[in-house]
């Protein structure tokens, strides 16, 4: 298997896991990945959040890590990736507001190049305009903003995944064993054991 080279689009307060798990699970099975964030070059950091189901309403929020970008955000081509990769917590709410990554999400779409988001990741696509017509599944309280932008949301358990067509979506971070291999099925990965 050729590994593959994916964006990882994040930025401050980006779910702790949700940045960690899939950027070193990546890695490990060979993939390339390049994390980036607007403003920011190889070896700054963004700070994390961790994110918790501790019987609340909603989720608890608690400092993470710092997590170390490794290529420089002005020097993304995404022509030159081979699939997108969305983590959640807080950071796609105002990474949203880019019209760079905007463009970035819509040209990775049109490509049919895949594309993975967890929890609030869905808020990016949403303001992508690339849900129209299509199934997604996000952090429950993203369902409002997949329906808004015309998708289908997908109130899946909170260890799913969602797969459609180059589009792999997950509520939140449990869902990390499925939601990794869909991406990694999408990837064209065959990992033997």
């Amino acid at each position: 298997m050729a590994g593959k080279k994916i964006l990882m689009l994040v930025g401050d307060y980006v779910e702790d896991y949700e940045v960690m798990v899939p950027f070193q699970a990546l890695q490990m099975v060979g993939h390339v990945v390049h994390a980036v964030c607007p403003g920011k070059t190889a070896g700054q950091t963004v700070r994390t959040a961790i994110h918790d189901f501790e019987g609340d309403q909603t989720y608890s929020e608690k400092p993470g890590h710092n997590f170390a970008l490794n290529f420089d955000f002005d020097q993304v081509n995404p022509d030159n990736y081979d699939a997108l990769l969305v983590p959640g917590g807080r950071a796609p709410e105002y990474l949203r507001l880019n019209d760079s990554i905007l463009d970035w999400v819509r040209a990775f779409d049109k490509a049919g190049k895949p594309i993975a988001a967890v929890c609030h990741g869905a808020q990016l696509l949403a303001a992508a305009g690339i849900l129209d017509g299509r199934e997604c599944s996000a952090y429950p309280a993203c369902g409002a903003e997949v329906r808004l932008a015309g998708g289908t949301f997908m109130d899946i358990d909170v260890t799913a995944a969602h797969t459609q067509g180059n589009l792999v979506t997950a509520p939140a971070w449990p869902a990390h064993p499925a939601w990794l291999a869909g991406f990694l099925v999408l990837l064209g990965t065959k990992i033997s054991l």
